[in-house]
């Protein structure tokens, strides 16, 4: 029977425990990533995690052949290594979408509609009109990655009839995107925007993407959310640029370090929104993810199940 390992990275439920093991698996739990592992790390076959490697070194596990990771993210894992020893891998695609595209709306909303000012004035019991207010409608986005989270970005922000541009590695016709360039002309494009959402995944390639020349290149009175992974922004640059440019926001849910240090600049700044990487969070995350990791387990162990077959009716 193959060995599964699940982590508290994921609350399960007892009925849910119950449905993984009738698919055939030897279920293992630890609660903490960090903790001592229950078995022999050459003894497991799979693996439901998050964090897992940044404590465990890979290479002890050799018999490991399917992760599924409950983060929409890469930069944890040692993706290489997996890739040149055949594992599996496989993120958290879609589960955390609809909820960080909300989000990426909801800020810029926030601050088109001024709803920090309204808040405000209430709790001081002021009846006070707002004449700066804005309207999405008509307004240029550009959606700095493509992919699932940022089509679904883009479906949203075409609702409210804006010109939805996306950067990324293709041109390729993309649901939900008016048009298509290539992440390599984004400072060259910057200024046509009025509204900028970072949703690309943090890599070697992508770090530091949102550059000084970017940020500084940026349409006057443009919005700025980054709801990927604080990596993709150089943070000095911005607290700069954002300090010379009050007419900039920034709406930023992830950083380059988390929690955002006490003395960060950013939580200074008046044209900045922070919030605590919780963009991803929702009330229907952990049944979308629980979906997603059982499909994934259970087409994995039908896969193992017929190469074996397929294995002894060569040796007959």
């Amino acid at each position: 029977m193959m060995k599964l390992l699940l982590t508290g990275c994921f609350r399960y439920t007892e009925e849910q425990f119950e449905k993984i093991q009738s698919l055939g698996y030897d279920l293992y739990f630890m609660q903490q990533e960090k903790e001592m592992l229950p078995l022999g790390a050459d003894e497991i076959d799979a693996m439901v995690c998050n964090r897992f490697f940044l404590s465990h070194d890979i290479s002890k596990f050799t018999n490991l052949k399917f992760v599924q990771l409950t983060s929409a993210g890469f930069d944890r894992v040692p993706v290489e290594t997996m890739k040149e020893r055949g594992i599996e891998l496989y993120n958290a695609r879609g589960v955390y979408s609809t909820p960080m595209a909300e989000w990426a709306a909801f800020r810029v909303l926030e601050h088109y509609k001024q709803g920090w000012f309204f808040k405000k004035e209430q709790d001081n019991d002021k009846w006070t009109k707002h004449r700066g207010l804005r309207e999405i409608a008509g307004r240029k986005v550009a959606v700095v990655g493509a992919g699932n989270i940022g089509q679904e970005v883009a479906k949203r922000f075409q609702v409210f009839g804006t010109e939805t541009t996306g950067f990324d590695i293709h041109t390729n016709t993309t649901p939900f995107f008016d048009n298509m360039q290539l992440t390599s002309r984004l400072e060259e494009l910057v200024g046509n925007f009025d509204i900028m959402v970072v949703t690309a995944p943090l890599l070697p390639t992508t770090k530091g993407l949102i550059s000084r020349k970017v940020l500084s290149g940026m349409k006057e009175n443009a919005v700025l959310v980054n709801i990927a992974r604080g990596g993709l922004i150089d943070e000095k640059a911005l607290c700069e640029v954002l300090a010379e440019r009050k007419d900039l926001f920034a709406a930023l849910d992830v950083f380059v370090q988390e929690p955002l240090p006490a003395e960060s600049l950013l939580w200074k700044l008046e044209n900045v929104a922070l919030s605590p990487h919780n963009s991803f969070v929702s009330d229907r995350n952990d049944q979308r993810m629980f979906d997603v990791m059982y499909l994934n387990l259970k087409n994995f162990k039908k896969r193992i199940m017929d190469r074996a077959s397929l294995y002894l009716s060569i040796e007959k």
